[in-house]
C-alpha cells in the first residue's frame, strides 16, 4: 500500500508539475504569437482614442507576466516535493545509499530547471511585447498631434 502511495506521489511530482509548467509555457508562447499578430496587423488610423488603443494593444500581457513570475515558484514547488519524496523513500527503506540519495535529488531538480526554462523565455515575450506597445503608442500620439 505505502509504496502505491510513493508511487502516486512521485507521478504526481514529475507529471503533474512538469506537465503544469509545460501547459503554462504553451500558453505563453501562444499569447506572445498572438500579440504579435495583432501588431503587425493593427491599423492605428481606426483609434481616436489612446486609451482604447492601449486597452487592446495590452490585452494578455498580465497572464505572460504572471506565467513568467510564478514558473520558478512551481518549479520550485517540486523541487521540494521530490526531495521531501526521495528522504522519504530512503527512511523507508532504512537505507543510507548515496547513488540513490544523488539520483532521487538530480531528479527533483529537473523541476527547478523546467520552471527557469519557462520563465526566460516569457520574461523575454513580456519584454518584446512591452517595447512593441510603448512604440505603437508613441506612434499614435506622433500621429495625433495637434
Amino acid at each position: 500500500m505505502q509504496t502505491t502511495w510513493i508511487t502516486y506521489a512521485t507521478d504526481v511530482v514529475d507529471y503533474g508539475v512538469i506537465g503544469l509548467l509545460i501547459l503554462l509555457s504553451i500558453i505563453s508562447l501562444w499569447l506572445f504569437i498572438e500579440r504579435m499578430i495583432f501588431f503587425k496587423t493593427l491599423k492605428l488610423e481606426e483609434y481616436t482614442n489612446r486609451d482604447k488603443l492601449e486597452l487592446e494593444l495590452t490585452d494578455h500581457i498580465n497572464i505572460i507576466s504572471a506565467i513568467a513570475s510564478n514558473a520558478p515558484y512551481i518549479g520550485l514547488l517540486g523541487t521540494v516535493l521530490g526531495i521531501m519524496l526521495t528522504f522519504y523513500t530512503l527512511g523507508d527503506l532504512g537505507a543510507v545509499d548515496a547513488k540513490k540519495i544523488m539520483t532521487g535529488l538530480a531528479m527533483a531538480l529537473k523541476a527547478t530547471a523546467t520552471g527557469l526554462l519557462v520563465a526566460i523565455p516569457s520574461i523575454v515575450f513580456y519584454t518584446i511585447l512591452n517595447r512593441k506597445i510603448e512604440r505603437i503608442l508613441t506612434e499614435f500620439d506622433i500621429k495625433n498631434e495637434h
